[in-house]
């Protein structure tokens, strides 16, 4: 006799607590899709504003007919190279700042705190003063082995394998004492290092050039898909280090790599641009309080959002004071401090 077999079972009722996750991603999702909008629409504007007015017509001239007038020469050779810096050094400056507040549990810790700016700087001086180096590209290749090498030193200071977030801070914060000490002993020892390091450590975007940026790219994408590779291991040793190794993830090999991901990214930024405060502090900061924790979201925010932060203060920069401009590092500083302040007043402070 045959049994007829039980009908399939039929699937389970989504739960409130489920939809509401299902939700909350696709806003997640929609919110990228308007920061990748707004990254568009202010690489745009980088290109077409500047301290001298150009038609639009004339714009789209020097990018697609280039003729080699001034106006092209402006647009092609000038802001072009421009917007792609600070592109890749806000997408920078914003994803060390992410990874190092989750690396340091701590939602105020920016890209800086490792020592990586100071060892740039440092490296900087010394160049200028001891080597007698004088061109942007021996600036960039100085900054950026001094940021690797004091991170280096950072890393054995904090205890390599035993390192903690403490113990990487406290190393980071005495390495940067020390190093801010070397410099403004050589800078007051040396008149011509003085006012050769006056224009880097402001912070600037206007000697970007096609070589620059060519140079710093491959440092960027790696420490981009480096940083960005490190979401999910971040985010279990958010939980310490024990449950981190019960959810399969190996703490020191974590903080080893997001350290290299910190120093490919901030050293490059620091070294193309010198140092840039603010952006790496704020923007991680402002996106966790609408992300929540998850690093699998922050990190992507952080990386289309830091560079319209950059862009559009380089843009308000060239403008304010036509025919002159401000440098980027100046404005940032000037627009971040008294925002960043405020976001901490009116809100609670975000908790990683």
């Amino acid at each position: 006799m045959l049994v007829d077999s039980p009908p399939p079972p039929s699937p389970a009722p989504a739960t409130p607590a489920r939809r509401r996750g299902v939700s909350r991603n696709a806003a997640r999702a929609a919110g990228l899709l308007l920061a990748l909008g707004a990254l568009l629409l202010v690489t745009v504007a980088s290109v077409a504003v500047g301290a001298k007015q150009i038609p639009v017509d004339q714009v789209w001239h020097g990018l697609f007919h280039y003729a080699g007038s001034d106006t092209d020469v402006v647009v092609r050779d000038v802001r072009v190279p421009r917007t792609l810096l600070g592109l890749l050094a806000g997408a920078a400056l914003g994803l060390a700042g992410a990874v190092m507040q989750a690396l340091t549990r701590n939602p105020l810790a920016d890209p800086g705190l490792f020592g990586v700016n100071a060892g740039a700087a440092a490296a900087v001086v010394s160049g200028i003063s001891l080597l007698g180096v004088t061109s942007l590209t021996g600036y960039v290749w100085l900054a950026f082995l001094g940021a690797a090498a004091v991170s280096l030193v950072v890393y054995a200071l904090g205890g390599t394998r035993g390192a903690t977030p403490v113990r990487l801070a406290l190393a980071g914060t005495a390495v940067t004492a020390a190093l801010n000490g070397y410099i403004y002993s050589v800078e007051l020892l040396d008149s011509a290092a003085l006012d050769r390091m006056r224009f880097w450590t402001v912070g600037s975007l206007a000697s970007a050039n096609a070589d620059l940026v060519g140079q710093v790219a491959p440092f960027v994408v790696v420490g981009v898909l480096l940083a960005l590779a490190l979401a999910r291991p971040l985010n279990a040793m958010a939980l310490g280090d024990d449950q981190a190794r019960a959810l399969g993830s190996r703490p020191a090999l974590t903080r080893a790599l997001a350290l290299t991901a910190v120093t490919l990214l901030c050293g490059a930024a620091t070294a193309a641009c010198g140092p840039i405060v603010f952006v790496g502090l704020m923007v991680p900061h402002i996106v966790r309080s609408f992300t929540g924790p998850d690093l699998r979201w922050i990190l992507p925010y952080a990386a289309l959002l830091s560079p319209v932060l950059l862009l559009g203060t380089d843009i308000a920069g060239r403008v304010v004071v036509r025919p002159s401009e401000l440098q980027v590092g100046v404005v940032t500083a000037l627009v971040g401090g008294p925002l960043f302040i405020h976001l901490v007043r009116r809100r609670k402070m975000a908790q990683l």
